[in-house]
């Protein structure tokens, strides 16, 4: 390639909308079909930390999903175990806020501090910066459906956390609460 185009080149691929990281397909296109949520929970191949990919699809357009989704106060109501969510900070497109779960017989609460980008109505990306977690890092994608009338969640996680559990434990633990989450979103969002 000319040397010359290389900085053309590089400025247009920082200007371009990255895409997303990840899309359904095959099995979780008819699991959302059939209006169910699609989950996946494996290892994730680069280390220790567990590899989250889900989806759900909501019959609402982006934009009334991304209100419920941003507002902290709906965050009990999506996660039924968060005890409390707090904007610690905050610039024009992004925040960093904090979450905190309640503890139980087995697993302590957990605090966790994460740094959240926002592409209104197309993407959240987040990583952690500070809490309990040991690795989290991932985002929240809405694709129109519908003419824009519904909207396809994609959730995409490395999580890793910092307790004494078997790392399959955690693995069913989150397959299990997952759904759950997205079903709550949809709650959330249709009234219903």
């Amino acid at each position: 390639m000319n040397r010359a185009l290389l900085p053309l080149v590089a400025a247009l691929l920082l200007a371009a909308p990255a895409a997303l990281a990840w899309t359904p397909t095959g099995e979780a296109t008819a699991t959302l079909a059939a209006g169910r949520p699609w989950v996946s929970v494996t290892v994730d191949p680069a280390g220790e930390a567990a590899l989250i990919r889900a989806a759900i699809d909501i019959p609402a357009p982006p934009e009334q999903v991304w209100a419920a989704m941003i507002d902290c106060r709906n965050a009990r109501a999506m996660v039924s175990n968060v005890a409390s969510c707090k904007i610690l900070s905050r610039g024009a497109s992004w925040d960093i806020r904090e979450h905190v779960t309640q503890g139980g017989a087995l697993i302590p609460a957990i605090r966790n501090v994460f740094r959240s980008d926002y592409e209104p109505y197309r993407r959240i990306r987040f990583h952690r910066v500070d809490g309990d977690l040991k690795a989290m890092n991932g985002e929240w994608g809405l694709i129109p459906l519908n003419g824009g009338r519904g909207t396809r969640v994609t959730y995409e996680n490395h999580l890793s956390v910092r307790i004494l559990a078997p790392a399959a434990l955690v693995r069913a633990g989150l397959r299990k609460d997952t759904p759950k989450v997205l079903e709550n979103l949809r709650r959330i969002v249709t009234g219903g």
